[in-house]
C-alpha cells in the first residue's frame, strides 16, 4: 500500500459521511494526479496545471509533481512560473531529468548559455535516449564558442533521432563555426604560410576568380611544407580559365613528381572528356576507382563543373550508360556524385561501407605500410592501416591520417585527427588546414541532411541558400533560391538572395533580371536597390545606378558604409570630386580590397593634396597585405529561433 493510499484511508476515518450537512470529501491525491495526467494527454495544460497544484497541497515535497507543474507552465507559456517550479523540483532532487532539461533550455533562451550547461549536462546523464538534451547542450556549447564539444553533442542528437531537422542544422552550423574559428587562427598565426595561401586560392575559385587563384597557386609551387596537389589545383583553375594546354602540362608534372596525387588523374580525365576523348577519360576514371572508391565519390562532381547544362548532361549520360567500359559500381557512384540518384548522400561516403568490406580492405592493406599505400593513392587502405596502429602521440602519423581520411571522404576521421594533431602541436598550420577542409565538408553534409528532411519548404531552401552564399558556393546558393521560388514565387527573401547570388557570381545580366523582378514587388527595399546599383555599376552605368543608391541609404547600419563608398565612386566618375571624397571617407570601413583607399588617393592628388594622397595609398597597401592572409569567408549564424517549433517536446517524468 503506498503512502498516498494510507493518507486517503486516514482521512476517510475521521470525516463524517456525506448527507448529514457536510461537504463532499476533497479529491484524493491519486484522483488529482490522474486528472492532471488526463488533462495533460488532452493538451489541456491549464486544467493539468490546476490539478497538479491541488496535488502539491497534499504532497508539497514530491519533486516529480513540481517538475510536472513546471512542464505544464512551460507549455502554457508561463516561463517565470515554470522556472520557479523547476527550481523547486531541482532543489528537492537535483538528478531529475525534466527540471535539468528545462532549466538549461530556459537559461539558454535567456542568453545565459554558461549557466545552462551544468543543467544540460545533468539532463544528458539522466536520460540517454531523449535527443532534446544533447540538442540543447550542443546549442549551449555553440553559444560559448566550444564548437568541437557542440558537434559531439549534436551528432549524438542526430543518432538518437535521425529525423530531427534542427539537430542537423545546428550540427552544420557548429561545423561552420569551427571552420571560422580555425580560419581566424590561421590568419593570426600562419597568414603567410602556404596552407593559408591554398585556402585563400580555394576561396577565389569559389568566387569564379580563377585567374587570381591560378596566380596565387603559382606562388606556392616552391614552398615547403605545403598542402598536397597544389600543382593540380593550379591545373583545375587553368581549366576553368580555359587555358587547357597549360593545365594539361601541370597535371603531367604533378604525376611525375607526386604519383599519389589522384587529383591530377581527375584533371586529365576532365580534359579528355572536354576533348571528346571518352575512352581515355574512362580509362583514367577506372584507374582512380581501382585506387580508391571514396576519392571518386567525393570529387567526381568536378567532371561537370563549369560545363553548359547540355554538355554536362551529355557527359553524365555517357559516363553512366557505357556498361561495357564503366563498371556498374563506378557508374552508380558517378550517378550519385552528379545528383542523378535519390540515394541518401550520407551513403556516398567511404564511412558507409559495410563491416565486411572494411575488414577485407584492412586485410589486403596489412602487407603494406601506410606510406606505400599513400604513394599508391590508396587512401582508404592508408587510413585503415594507420587506424590499426597507435597514432595519438605521433605528429607525422596524425598528419598522414588526416590527409588519407580526407581524400577518401572520411571527414569525421580527418577532423578528429586534425584536432588531435593541434592538441599535440598547438601552432600546427597543417592541423588547422585539415580541420578547415574536413569540417566544411561535414557542415555541408549535415545541412544537406537537414534539407532532405524538409525538402518542400521554401524556408529551408532560403536558409541553405543564405549559408551557401556566405560560403561563396554561389551556384549552390542560386539552386536553393530557385527551389524556394518554385514553391513560393513571390518569396522576398528568395528573390533577394537570388539576385545577390547572381551578382556575387559575376552573372550581371541575371542579377539585373532577378533584381528587377524583385523590385517590382518591393520597389523601396534598400537591399534590393543596393544589389541593382552594384550590378549597374559593374557595367559602368553610373547615372543609372545613382537613384538605386539613394534608395539604398536606408539599409542596415552595418551596410551603410558600403553604400557611401559606391556613391563616392559614382561622384568620382561624374566629376564631383569633393563630394566623392566626402562619401568615400564615410565608406572607408567597408574597404575590403583597398579599392576605396586607392580611389581616395587618386582624388586627393587631383585636388593637390599630396599628403592625404600618400596616407590613403599606405592604407591601401596595408589592406592588401592583410587580405592575403584571409583563408575563409566569415559565416554568421542565422537565428535558430525559427527552428524551435519543429524541435519536438521533451518527455514528461
Amino acid at each position: 500500500m503506498n503512502d498516498g493510499l494510507k493518507l486517503l484511508l486516514l482521512v476517510l476515518l475521521v470525516r463524517p459521511a456525506p448527507g448529514f450537512g457536510q461537504q463532499p470529501p476533497a479529491p484524493s491525491f491519486e484522483s488529482l494526479v490522474a486528472a492532471a495526467q488526463q488533462a495533460q494527454a488532452a493538451h489541456d495544460y491549464g486544467a493539468a496545471e490546476n490539478a497538479y497544484r491541488q496535488a502539491l497541497r497534499i504532497e508539497p515535497n514530491m519533486p516529480e509533481l513540481w517538475a510536472n507543474l513546471g512542464l505544464m507552465e512551460q507549455q502554457s507559456g508561463e516561463i517565470p512560473g515554470a522556472l520557479k517550479s523547476f527550481t523547486h523540483a531541482y532543489r528537492l532532487n537535483p538528478s531529475l531529468y525534466v527540471p535539468n532539461l528545462f532549466l538549461g533550455i530556459d537559461d539558454l533562451h535567456a542568453g545565459k548559455a554558461t549557466q545552462a550547461i551544468p543543467f544540460l549536462l545533468n539532463a544528458v546523464k539522466a536520460n540517454k535516449s531523449d535527443p532534446q538534451a544533447p540538442l540543447a547542450l550542443g546549442r549551449a556549447y555553440i553559444s560559448t564558442g566550444m564548437f568541437s564539444a557542440a558537434a559531439q553533442q549534436l551528432t549524438r542528437a542526430t543518432v538518437l533521432a535521425p529525423e530531427l531537422g534542427p539537430a542537423w542544422f545546428a550540427l552544420g552550423m557548429a561545423r561552420l563555426d569551427q571552420v571560422e574559428e580555425d580560419a581566424r587562427k590561421m590568419t593570426i598565426e600562419g597568414k603567410d604560410s602556404p596552407f593559408a595561401g591554398a585556402l585563400y586560392a580555394e576561396s577565389l575559385e569559389k568566387q569564379a576568380r580563377f585567374r587570381e587563384a591560378a596566380t596565387l597557386y603559382r606562388t606556392l609551387l616552391d614552398s615547403s611544407p605545403q598542402p598536397p596537389c597544389i600543382r593540380s589545383e593550379l591545373g583545375i583553375s587553368l581549366i576553368r580559365e580555359h587555358e587547357v594546354a597549360d593545365a594539361a602540362a601541370e597535371f603531367v608534372a604533378e604525376r611525375a613528381a607526386h604519383p599519389e596525387c589522384s587529383l591530377a588523374l581527375l584533371g586529365q580525365a576532365r580534359i579528355a572528356l572536354d576533348s571528346d576523348e571518352n575512352e581515355q577519360a574512362v580509362g583514367l576514371l577506372n584507374e582512380l576507382w581501382s585506387r580508391d572508391h571514396g576519392f571518386v565519390q567525393c570529387n567526381a562532381q568536378f567532371l561537370l563543373e563549369g560545363l553548359s547544362s547540355e554538355k554536362a548532361a551529355a557527359t553524365a549520360g555517357f559516363l553512366t550508360k557505357q556498361s561495357a567500359l564503366v563498371p556498374a559500381d563506378l557508374s552508380n557512384a558517378l550517378l550519385m556524385a552528379f545528383n542523378m540518384s535519390n540515394q541518401d548522400s550520407s551513403d556516398r561516403t567511404a564511412g558507409s561501407q559495410s563491416a565486411s568490406q572494411l575488414g577485407e580492405e584492412s586485410r589486403s592493406a596489412s602487407s603494406q605500410t601506410p606510406e606505400e599505400l599513400y604513394r599508391a593513392g590508396q587512401f582508404r587502405q592508408c587510413e585503415l592501416r594507420l587506424n590499426a596502429v597507435v597514432v595519438g602521440g605521433r605528429a607525422d602519423k596524425l598528419r598522414q591520417l588526416a590527409e588519407c581520411a580526407y581524400f577518401t571522404g572520411d571527414n569525421q576521421r580527418a577532423s578528429s585527427a586534425a584536432t588531435t594533431l593541434e592538441a599535440l602541436q598547438p601552432h600546427s598550420r597543417e592541423a588547422l588546414y585539415w580541420s578547415i577542409q574536413a569540417n566544411e565538408r561535414l557542415a555541408l553534409e549535415s545541412l544537406a541532411q537537414f534539407q532532405q528532411l524538409d525538402p518542400d519548404s521554401a524556408r529551408s531552401h532560403v536558409l541553405l541558400g543564405d549559408i551557401y552564399h556566405q560560403l561563396e558556393r554561389h551556384d549552390d546558393a542560386q539552386a536553393e533560391y530557385m527551389k524556394a521560388l518554385s514553391i513560393e514565387p513571390s518569396n522576398p527573401a528568395a528573390m533577394l538572395g537570388l539576385a545577390s547570388a547572381y551578382l556575387s557570381n559575376n552573372n550581371i545580366e541575371k542579377a539585373v533580371e532577378a533584381g528587377q523582378t524583385a523590385l517590382a514587388h518591393s520597389p523601396d527595399d534598400p537591399e534590393l536597390n543596393l544589389i541593382m546599383a552594384e550590378a549597374l555599376l559593374s557595367r559602368h552605368q553610373y547615372a543609372q545606378a545613382e537613384p538605386f543608391l539613394l534608395k539604398s541609404l536606408h539599409v542596415k547600419p552595418q551596410m551603410l558604409p558600403r553604400v557611401h563608398a559606391l556613391i563616392g565612386k559614382v561622384d568620382a566618375e561624374t566629376g564631383r570630386t569633393v563630394e566623392a571624397i566626402d562619401q568615400l571617407k564615410l565608406g572607408a570601413s567597408s574597404d575590403e580590397d583597398g579599392s576605396v583607399q586607392y580611389l581616395l588617393s587618386r582624388l586627393y592628388r587631383q585636388i593637390g593634396d599630396n599628403k592625404d594622397s600618400s596616407v590613403a595609398l599606405d592604407r591601401m597597401k596595408a589592406i592588401k597585405q592583410e587580405r592575403r592572409g584571409r583563408g575563409v569567408k566569415t559565416v554568421e549564424d542565422p537565428d535558430l529561433s525559427s527552428l524551435e517549433s519543429s524541435s519536438g517536446e521533451a518527455s514528461t517524468p
